[in-house]
């Protein structure tokens, strides 16, 4: 259990719930050594008396609409796992300066050399997106969800519509619960600005992205919804592997049963 004293309580029950979900992730195998990354906007939760009191600042070219944004993010060639018993030392809590030259850590980043995930750019484009829509969605994951990565080696990936319904036809929770679909993203190296444009552009109309040979990344209101999007979609890709490993392709559901569920949404 957290039990970190002087923070906001609800930045303690956010954190209660990343040292959950990154048990989960550990548990699945989607966060081997150190993959994987977590943000939470964290924005307006803290008092201006805490910022006042900010320490030594980091330099990092963010985008001027970053200024003031505070974020929970997790650490670069930190291991996830350690996020259960260990989160001040492989997480943080930074604020971003007035002109978005530079942030502070606000709790956390305990570790010798701690620096934000390489994926800060990815992340934070979707947060400030988040914001000026207001989505309502805070929270960010990025794993290695083991079926979902396989099939981004598929052919099928090269065609999104048909990659959909490949996974919603497996089940009607697939379309219950993943019901605007997976972005299937051309692979681009981790860490870019590319990467980040890609992601946000897949996440504006759908509720996952699946990054070609690589993971896939999702956002939610809270850290347990963005990971249901990436359980949900998983299971339809291990229930499609596991019907062609038994050397049968699916029947699935019908068009009609698929349109009665999307007309139930």
């Amino acid at each position: 259990m957290v039990t970190y004293k002087k923070l906001p309580g609800e930045v303690l029950a956010h954190l209660e719930s990343v040292a959950e979900i990154a048990g989960y992730l550990w548990n699945k195998e989607w966060i081997e050594k150190s993959s994987g990354n977590i943000s939470i906007d964290f924005t307006g939760l803290f008092s201006a008396t805490a910022l006042k009191a900010v320490g030594e600042e980091f330099p990092y070219e963010f985008p001027k609409e970053a200024a003031g944004k505070i974020l929970f993010v997790t650490g670069s060639g930190c291991h996830l796992r350690h996020l259960v018993y260990k989160a001040e030392e492989v997480s943080a809590i930074i604020f971003i300066n007035e002109t978005a030259t530079a942030y502070s850590i606000l709790w956390g980043g305990k570790k010798a050399g701690f620096k934000p995930t390489s994926e800060l750019r990815a992340h934070l484009k979707i947060h400030l997106f988040n914001e000026v829509n207001n989505t309502g969605r805070k929270a960010v994951v990025h794993a290695h969800p083991t079926e979902l990565v396989v099939l981004s080696h598929h052919k099928l990936f090269k065609d999104e519509a048909a990659f959909n319904h490949a996974l919603w036809k497996m089940c009607p929770e697939i379309k219950l619960y993943v019901p605007h679909g997976i972005s299937c993203t051309n692979y681009a190296r981790y860490g870019t600005e590319t990467l980040a444009d890609l992601t946000l552009a897949g996440l504006k109309t759908n509720d996952v992205v699946l990054w070609e040979k690589h993971g896939a990344l999702a956002t939610g209101a809270d850290l347990e919804e963005a990971f249901d999007y990436l359980d949900v979609a998983n299971k339809g890709a291990r229930l499609l592997l596991l019907a062609w490993s038994s050397g049968f392709d699916p029947e699935g559901l019908s068009p009609e049963q698929l349109d009665e569920i999307s007309r139930s949404l």
